[in-house]
């Protein structure tokens, strides 16, 4: 017998019990891009290899060793996303979203791919949530979008973090810098790593980035590229900072920052976190003024950004024990005791979903006694039985129901009066057509407060003849 086909390394299924928290950041987020004015983009998982060679850069870890690369049967290569910027980036150029001085604000999030060892909130399929500021130079932006992230991380209770700041200058500042690296790492060739030493005659600049600890320590004692800046980058780096201060952020300014890709100009950052170890950075990004003309625009878009990557998130909250919300499970659980009451059932679990009720209904011929079980967390559960329907409340005794069904019919009430006010064309018409539509629900309602006048509300569990008030009764008392 042949062995079950599992996972590939370095993916993983995001099962049930974790979704539903995926679900929370992500939705977390959309709520946060909105509030900052920013649009859903989405974009495909593939792209033209060039797109990352050109935009990522050819000397940077993910373009040499990490991207998943392939030719497809039109003898193209072709790219799986290893970031969002550039696939950002060329989805406005292609597109004209930043046509005649424009700017656009845009986010996504989705499934990024490199290949790269497996480690603690790291994979080789992982997904992130991205947001990009195209078409706007000012250091305002730097600010809002660093803003952006904390606001994030701030909804989603997350905590012990800290904010590390950098410029890595425009390309000018970077050829001066560049030389004073060279100069320096050559002294301490004997001591740099084999990657390194291919790094220090590629980009120099690369070993500051290097995870090696022993590296590390020589790029400790590397020149900042602070005195290698020219004005216009030491202006906007002292105006990001003049900008987070000014909203009351605390940050850390790091020389060694460069983040891993190419295109970064002027502002980087990360954010960083205290509970992921070594590799501990939740959210990183910073400017990339010239990425639109390194992937083939005649014309300079600026853009500032970042992304944080889902799996990381979901693991610091979790073992910040911050809050998800509420565990998804039905709010009602309708219990069939024969076979003609499975039909009553089916019936009422479907009125009940189309009026957008959570509820279950069992489907696989489970026993009454099973169905009982599978029902005791649920709010309510309404057993059918013989044509009747018996609702049980596992923490409401009913006393409340009669308020909620006559606030709900009082709304409707107000909408005939709003039709009657208005005396547009058919108004009389539309009237009388709502109140017809609610006169079976006005003998539900009826028949309702008549059984709790005769005390049928007892114990938490209330007895009603037909589908109908049952399905009255449960839509109103959720």
């Amino acid at each position: 017998m042949s062995e079950i086909i599992k996972a590939p390394r370095g993916t993983r299924d995001i099962l049930p019990a974790e979704s539903w928290k995926w679900e929370y950041v992500i939705n977390t987020a959309a709520e946060v891009m909105k509030d900052f004015g920013f649009a859903q983009i989405m974009l495909p998982m593939f792209e033209h290899t060039e797109l990352f060679s050109r935009g990522v850069g050819e000397t940077t870890d993910i373009v040499e060793k990490e991207m998943y690369t392939f030719t497809d049967r039109g003898d193209r290569s072709i790219t799986l996303r290893p970031e969002a910027t550039a696939g950002v980036m060329r989805a406005a150029l292609e597109n004209n979203l930043c046509a005649q001085g424009a700017f656009a604000k845009l986010w996504s999030w989705g499934a990024m791919f490199r290949y790269e060892r497996p480690q603690k909130g790291r994979y080789r399929q992982f997904y992130q949530i991205d947001a990009e500021c195209l078409g706007i130079e000012n250091p305002e932006a730097d600010v809002e979008i660093i803003d952006l992230s904390i606001e994030l991380f701030r909804r989603l209770g997350l905590k012990n973090l800290e904010v590390v700041i950098n410029s890595v200058g425009c390309e000018n500042c970077r050829k001066i810098y560049r030389d004073k690296l060279y100069e320096y790492f050559s002294a301490h060739k004997s001591e740099l790593c084999e990657s390194c030493l291919a790094r220090l005659e590629r980009n120099p600049l690369r070993i500051l980035d290097c995870k090696n600890p022993e590296c590390g320590k020589i790029a400790d004692g590397a020149p900042d590229i602070y005195d290698s800046l020219d004005d216009d980058c030491r202006e906007h780096f002292e105006k990001v900072r003049a900008g987070l201060e000014r909203l009351g952020f605390k940050y850390r300014i790091d020389k060694r920052l460069v983040r891993g890709l190419d295109y970064y100009t002027k502002t980087a950052y990360e954010i960083l976190s205290g509970d992921l170890g070594a590799q501990n950075a939740v959210a990183g990004g910073g400017r990339y003024d010239n990425l639109a003309n390194a992937v083939g625009s005649s014309v300079k878009i600026p853009g500032v950004g970042f992304a944080c990557g889902l799996d990381r998130v979901v693991l610091v909250m979790e073992e910040q024990a911050c809050s998800f919300g509420k565990i998804p499970e039905p709010e009602i659980y309708v219990v069939a005791d024969d076979e003609e009451s499975r039909k009553h059932a089916q019936i009422l679990t479907h009125k009940l979903r189309n009026a957008g009720v959570h509820v279950e209904c069992d489907i696989s011929g489970r026993s009454f006694k099973n169905q009982i079980r599978n029902a005791s967390g649920c709010k309510l559960a309404c057993i059918v039985k013989d044509g009747k329907f018996e609702i049980r409340s596992k923490d409401d005794s009913g006393v409340g129901i009669v308020s909620k069904i006559l606030e709900r019919e009082r709304e409707k009430f107000v909408d005939i009066k709003n039709v009657l006010a208005q005396k547009s064309t058919g108004f009389v018409d539309k009237a009388l057509e709502i109140l017809e539509h609610e006169r079976d629900h006005v003998t539900n309602i009826k028949n309702v407060l008549e059984k709790k006048r005769a005390g049928d509300y007892s114990d938490g569990i209330v007895k009603l003849d037909n589908l109908d008030e049952a399905f009255d009764y449960l839509s109103a008392n959720l």
